[in-house]
């Protein structure tokens, strides 16, 4: 079996597409390519890319709706690539599950040094998760038996219903839930999300905070994750109220 890492690209300007291929392909990456948003998923519902590149201006649909129809069945990581540059387009980007945000024009160079970070992360997670006794699905379960998350391919779940996390979701929410009680400042959660540093703004924590209480409100648990008002935030167990 091949080591060599797919990268699915989906862009429909020819140029820019073009010269990220031969950055990724020159580093030792596979790359596929598709123009229209309908190619690309249904690439996606048949392969395991390692991450996707996404335009959100596609001849055939909006890459917000595609990301949100994307994480109703996959954690792939995804970067959002994009000729608009406003924070409300990035932070919409977040909340529906992307894992960074590039603009237009960018440097090949700089975009295969974010692939790298959010591949490198992703496998860093998953390694700690099989590896560290802290992370298994009993060490992540909450307790109690009427609240009872658990953790399974790298996402949390509840009485058979997955939360459908990115990367970063679950970095946090994961960190949060095992020092539970103790307030972590949005510095430790970036820390704990291996964000790059370059990638963050004012509300990037935030933005990824709101997506997670959004996710635990379809089963009832929205209110699990508290703000400390000037600190920061921490995950209440029921029996810790």
């Amino acid at each position: 079996m091949s080591n060599i890492l797919n990268i699915l690209i989906i862009e429909d300007e020819p140029a820019i597409a073009e010269n990220l291929i031969h950055v990724l392909e020159v580093d030792g990456y596979q790359v596929s390519w598709f123009t229209t948003a309908g190619a690309g998923l249904a690439y996606l519902k048949e392969h395991n890319p390692a991450l996707l590149v996404l335009d959100v201006g596609l001849p055939d649909g909006n890459g917000f709706e595609l990301c949100k129809t994307i994480r109703e069945f996959s954690a792939i990581p995804i970067i959002f690539l994009t000729a608009r540059n406003d924070e409300i387009d990035r932070v919409v980007g977040l909340e529906i599950g992307a894992d960074d945000y590039v603009t237009k024009p960018f440097s090949p160079r700089e975009m295969l040094a974010r692939i790298k970070l959010r591949i490198k992360s992703r496998a860093i997670s998953e390694h700690e998760l099989v590896g560290s006794p802290a992370v298994t699905p009993m060490a992540t379960t909450v307790e109690n038996s009427a609240e009872s998350l658990y953790v399974e391919n790298f996402d949390y779940g509840f009485a058979g219903q997955m939360l459908g996390l990115t990367a970063v979701e679950f970095k946090i929410l994961h960190k949060l839930i095992q020092v539970s009680a103790n307030v972590l400042s949005r510095e430790q959660l970036m820390i704990a999300a291996d964000m790059a540093p370059e990638a963050v703004y004012e509300r990037n924590i935030d933005s990824h905070i709101k997506a997670i209480r959004n996710k635990l409100k379809g089963i009832g648990m929205a209110d699990r994750i508290r703000t400390k008002r000037g600190f920061g935030y921490y995950y209440s167990r029921q029996d810790q109220e």
